[in-house]
């Protein structure tokens, strides 16, 4: 070109493993689909803003010759098609009913057009009813993609995770009724937040931003993390993140009840009303510490010439009373309204789930407790709320009988207790054993504990 716009350029590197496309640049008429005049090639990279935010941007580079442009166009597309884990083939579910029915909006305009530009074939499924996604994941071809992808809330690609893992014991020809060691989820999941809370997407990219969501998954970004399987004594009931009960189930009971309400309003109003009735579960508990490993060899070597098991029936400990609410966290649950996470002190994937108690206690001092989930204060800094890491917890309400049996308040209208398992409201009676699966699964996304503010630790751990 000319020679003084030369002189003023910068000069530019470009990584390649920022880019994730490569096109041929083309001067068309309107209408025209095909041909053109080649005016020389544009690459496609990633760009990381702050806050966690990722875009895309485009850089021309202007070349006439086709010989000379087909050739780095070859060579750019076969180092990218080098990098591992980038998908070329998608499963994706849309929830059209999500948050204010605006998931089918941001997939077609702002994630499709990201997949499409990334050569990335999708099957697209727009679930029609609760459920769908996982009757589907039970009979479609997964070899056939290289990821699954979930747009929606929280509730919405739990019920995709669980689809996956049921999917992949089914095929490994396991009981899927009792799952004491399951294997390993087929595929990556990716999480596109189109949600109220989107805790899964916050806690994957820190952000919940549907562009860097795509880019994640387009880049091949991948986070093992932890499940937890939820079962009682006859049955799996279903794999999860997280799970409340008490407080933070009653609240989601009573929010389902009124679905005729707009999202937001339904959601302040199923909190206010839980707070002012205000009433604790009498229940015990029974949870597994984590064991951490003796760094002393001698130690370990003497454990292991007697046998000692991990998690034996000795270790087990007890607690009885009267709670508030009890949260079971295999992740950190970042969310926009307690940006530390629900349990800051546990991470994606290390294999342990935070229990975290809170006592009966004045409606006051639980308000206090709540609000410090929305500063960079501790939330367990209370006399009435105990937290512990474990591998394993047993939840068993205390059921009323006789002619107290009415009183038995903390019972729905079906005779059962609620379940907050993902957002996902789970309506069981009996105890619950809930376990922790080291790594089970794959999440396009990055571990954003260290990109967040937790430098706040926590004494109780």
């Amino acid at each position: 070109g000319d020679s003084s716009v030369a002189l003023q350029a910068q000069e530019e590197i470009i990584e390649m493993k920022d880019v994730f496309s490569v096109k041929l640049k083309r001067r068309r008429f309107a209408g025209q689909q095909k041909g053109g005049t080649l005016l020389g090639i544009t690459i496609f990279k990633c760009l990381n803003k702050e806050e966690n935010k990722l875009t895309d941007c485009a850089i021309h580079l202007n070349n006439l010759s086709e010989d000379h442009c087909q050739l780095w166009f070859r060579h750019l597309k076969e180092i990218l098609n080098g990098f591992q884990n980038r998908p070329k083939s998608l499963k994706v579910f849309v929830n059209p009913s999500s948050h204010k029915r605006e998931a089918t909006n941001i997939y077609y305009e702002k994630v499709a057009p990201l997949f499409k530009l990334a050569d990335i074939k999708t099957d697209v499924t727009v679930t029609e009813y609760e459920g769908h996604a996982l009757s589907v994941l039970k009979e479609c071809e997964l070899q056939a993609f290289d990821g699954v992808v979930c747009v929606g809330g929280d509730g919405s690609v739990s019920e995709v995770a669980h689809g996956l893992l049921l999917r992949a014991q089914i095929d490994a020809g396991k009981d899927t009724e009792y799952v004491s060691k399951p294997v390993r989820a087929p595929v990556p999941l990716g999480v596109i937040p189109a949600g109220t809370t989107n805790i899964l997407a916050h806690t994957l990219y820190g952000i919940k931003h549907a562009v860097t969501a795509a880019l994640h998954i387009v880049m091949g970004h991948i986070q093992a993390v932890d499940v937890c399987t939820f079962s009682t004594p006859r049955r799996l009931l279903r794999f999860g993140f997280s799970a409340m009960f008490g407080f933070g189930a009653r609240t989601l009971a009573l929010a389902e009840r009124h679905r005729w309400m707009p999202s937001s309003q339904r959601k302040d109003f199923a909190f206010i009303k839980t707070l002012a009735d205000l009433r604790p579960e009498e229940c015990e508990l029974s949870f597994l510490p984590l064991q951490i490993p003796q760094e002393d060899t001698d130690e370990k070597d003497r454990k292991k010439k007697e046998g000692t098991k991990k998690g034996s029936k000795d270790q087990w400990q007890k607690i009885q009373g009267h709670f508030l609410n009890v949260s079971i966290m295999a992740i950190p649950c970042l969310c926009s309204m307690a940006p530390r996470g629900l349990a800051p002190n546990t991470r994606l994937n290390n294999g342990s789930m935070a229990l975290i108690v809170v006592q009966n206690t004045s409606r006051t001092e639980f308000i206090k407790h709540l609000k410090r989930y929305t500063t960079a204060k501790n939330q367990f800094n209370f006399p009435f709320v105990e937290t512990y890491t474990v591998q394993e917890v047993k939840v068993q309400p205390r059921l009323k009988s006789g002619p107290d049996a009415k009183e038995n308040v903390c019972l729905n209208a079906e005779g059962n207790y609620p379940w907050n398992i993902d957002g996902d409201l789970m309506k069981e009676a009996s105890e619950v054993h809930v376990r922790v699966h080291p790594q089970l699964i794959d999440l396009y996304g990055v571990n954003t504990d260290d990109l967040e503010s937790s430098q706040v630790t926590c004494s109780c751990i």
